[in-house]
């Protein structure tokens, strides 16, 4: 053989056990690792459609949302946006994107390459854009499809959505949210927004593994898509082939691809700790386990990067870098004591450092240790305490 067997391959790797404050991948709970251990079924196996129902209407729960075309897509949160914009979008059209951090240049990138022209509504790191700024840059644009991240983790804002449902259906736009780093930390109800599709991604709030994007369709969305002139550019993620693959619709279901059958199992043993647990109550865990945050971080001469506290994202929280502190050199020192915080992203980078306190993540114990730890960090450069 020309290339023989790697020598790495020989020995286990290693995986030492991290606590995971970061913007995500959050720690996984141990009964939905477990879940990815269980035999795998056939993609199309009678057992695994009814895991997936079961899981559709997971989702259908943590949207709060009664839509029909509801699913979990293979890939991540990106293929969750991608998937968004190229089955909203054709040739041609225009987009209008909240951008409020880096997810918005993301979203733009997507877009151009759908065929689609793309104007921005801007507001600067730290703060968001309100409804009546919305309606005015919509007015102007004429966008047919308006796209915000409600929670920006690059900064750590929680985008408000109300009214912007109400008010891009009155313009005859349709709305699509990022709920990627606030489903399950913050507040959201889809059909009471009226979001026309909203997507997210398993490994935050939800606790499990990367590897799925909950996703769901508006009956607008799917009429849009209905009267497309031209097919969605991507097989792959074509939201009305993944829809009857999903038993979306009242029709036989059809081979699409190899479904995540492991992951599929993940998400559900997420989906039925958050049901346990209650959306409800899961948000106002990270509402009160966020003060404790921001006491700690007073305690040590250290302040929140959004000053606005009811901007605050609850489970992604960013940290202004003081003066003369090397932000890098936190991290470092913290990841050595198994203890991730990252630093910031895009136009933040080197300015703030992110917390998350995703789901199980958001607790007293993790506070308190990740707190002590920057304490210690930020004295070994002499910050005064």
């Amino acid at each position: 053989m020309d290339v023989p067997p790697p020598a790495c391959l020989k020995s286990p790797p290693n995986i030492p056990h991290k606590l995971l404050l970061g913007p995500g991948p959050s720690n996984a709970a141990e009964d939905v690792l477990q879940a990815m251990t269980s035999p795998l079924l056939g993609h199309l196996h009678p057992e695994f459609l009814k895991i997936m129902d079961e899981v559709k209407e997971g989702i259908q729960y943590v949207f709060q949302t009664k839509n029909k075309l509801t699913f979990a897509i293979s890939g991540t949160g990106h293929a969750g946006m991608e998937c968004a914009l190229v089955n909203l979008l054709e040739p041609g059209d225009r987009l209008l994107v909240v951008d409020i951090g880096f997810w918005a240049n993301r979203a733009t990138d997507m877009a151009e390459r759908c065929g689609a022209t793309v104007q921005r509504v801007v507001e600067s790191p730290g703060k968001a854009v309100d409804a009546a700024t919305l309606e005015k840059a919509i007015e102007s644009y004429r966008p047919h499809v308006v796209f915000v991240v409600q929670g920006e983790s690059s900064t750590g804002v929680c985008q408000p959505l109300e009214k912007f449902g109400a008010i891009c259906h009155k313009h005859g736009a349709l709305l699509v949210v990022d709920t990627v780093a606030s489903l399950g930390g913050a507040e959201f109800y889809a059909d009471r927004l009226e979001v026309d599709c909203v997507y997210s991604a398993t490994q935050k709030c939800l606790n499990a593994p990367p590897s799925l994007a909950p996703i769901s369709f508006s009956e607008r969305a799917l009429e849009k898509i209905k009267k497309r002139t031209k097919k969605v550019q991507s097989y792959y993620l074509d939201a009305e082939l993944l829809g009857n693959y999903w038993g979306c619709f009242d029709e036989p279901r059809r081979y699409h691809h190899t479904g995540m059958i492991s992951s599929v199992y993940a998400l559900r043993a997420a989906l039925a700790r958050l049901a346990a647990e209650g959306l409800d109550e899961a948000v106002q865990k990270h509402k009160r386990n966020v003060q404790l945050l921001y006491i700690g971080l007073d305690d040590i001469g250290v302040s929140p990067f959004v000053q606005d506290e009811t901007l605050r994202l609850p489970c992604l929280t960013t940290v202004a870098v003081p003066e003369g502190i090397d932000a890098k050199q936190v991290c470092d020192t913290l990841m050595s004591q198994g203890i991730e915080v990252a630093g910031g992203l895009g136009p933040t980078a080197g300015k703030l450092w992110r917390i998350g306190t995703f789901g199980m993540n958001s607790n007293e114990a993790n506070i308190k240790r990740v707190v002590a730890a920057m304490k210690a960090a930020l004295a070994d450069q002499k910050h005064h305490i």
